[in-house]
């Protein structure tokens, strides 16, 4: 005898808003008749927190205290204990996609993988059987998103950067060797992103007393977690585009475009006990392995554009 257990959506993206109805059917395909104990369907929702290696040293007596965060946890009864005819048969369920409802509720947030912050909604099927037979289960992700709201007023930035504003502090550079002269010029059309849109802007090369190898726009996270008795802050690339290869002319303005990757962005998140940041980072390799990196914190939104 075999069996199986899945779960079907009938939206086909699986995105849903706070207040929706999750809809679809649970569907099982038995040769036989199959006799079970009762068939659950359960809605999680959490946000699973960790340390970066790095810092577990320095986290020890908190680090294994992290416990994910509940978001949301409902269940209900989609049959009883009986048996199912021979074939295919689809049950079909609604459940509300309603936050848990508890003093430390965050309310629900949308989903993001990241590094050490992960949010996540799933939907898990359980069909208790005999002790003498296995349960049979099934999962399903889906994805929570947030209503977009108004376009905010465009931030845009602009800056040049010169071997004396890295002195003062005006970016970073790594490499060996005496500091090459150069001019750029940086422009992040706006600081305040919409998810559903490319960031966009332009980079130019004034000057330079070398060639340049390569200019790359970069994507960065910044998770911050851990308990009242201490905090890990960690940056990770998301993604990393190469704008240019080689050198390229002089007082030519480069256009920077990035669109940002689904699940591994979200909106700029702040929480007692994590938050999600995000950074652009505009990165100049010189052909003596010389770097020069301008950073421009951003902050993503799910707003109408």
């Amino acid at each position: 005898m075999s069996a199986s257990l899945a779960i079907s959506l009938k939206k086909v993206n699986k995105v849903y808003h706070e207040g929706e109805i999750i809809a679809g059917v649970v569907i099982v395909d038995t040769s036989t008749d199959l006799r079970h104990e009762g068939l659950t369907l359960i809605m999680e929702g959490s946000v699973n927190l960790q340390i970066s290696s790095k810092n577990a040293g320095l986290f020890d007596a908190f680090s294994n205290n992290i416990r994910p965060i509940n978001l949301i946890n409902t269940s209900i009864e989609l049959a009883p204990a009986g048996k199912i005819p021979t074939g295919v048969t689809e049950i079909p369920f609604e459940m509300p996609l309603v936050a848990r409802q508890s003093s430390m509720s965050l309310g629900l947030l949308e989903t993001y993988h990241g590094v050490f912050v992960n949010i996540m909604y799933t939907l898990k099927c359980s069909m208790k059987r005999s002790f003498l037979n296995k349960p049979l289960n099934a999962s399903c992700q889906f994805f929570v998103q947030y209503k977009h709201q108004e376009r905010p007023a465009p931030k845009p930035v602009r800056c040049e950067v010169t071997p004396a504003t890295l002195r003062v502090a005006g970016g970073a550079a790594a490499g060996g060797g005496p500091v090459p002269h150069f001019a750029l010029y940086a422009e992040i059309d706006s600081t305040v992103c919409a998810l559903d849109r490319p960031v966009t802007g332009q980079i130019r090369v004034d000057e330079c007393s070398v060639p340049i190898k390569s200019i790359e726009l970069q994507l960065v996270r910044v998770e911050t977690c851990g308990t009242s008795e201490g905090y890990s802050k960690d940056a990770t690339e998301v993604q990393n585009i190469q704008v240019c290869e080689g050198d390229v002319l002089r007082a030519r303005a480069v256009p920077l475009h990035m669109v940002l990757p689904r699940l591994f962005t979200c909106p700029t998140t702040t929480t007692p006990l994590f938050k999600i940041e995000f950074e652009l980072n505009i990165a100049v390799i010189f052909e003596n392995d010389y770097l020069v990196t301008e950073n421009f914190p951003i902050l993503l939104l799910r707003c109408k554009w």
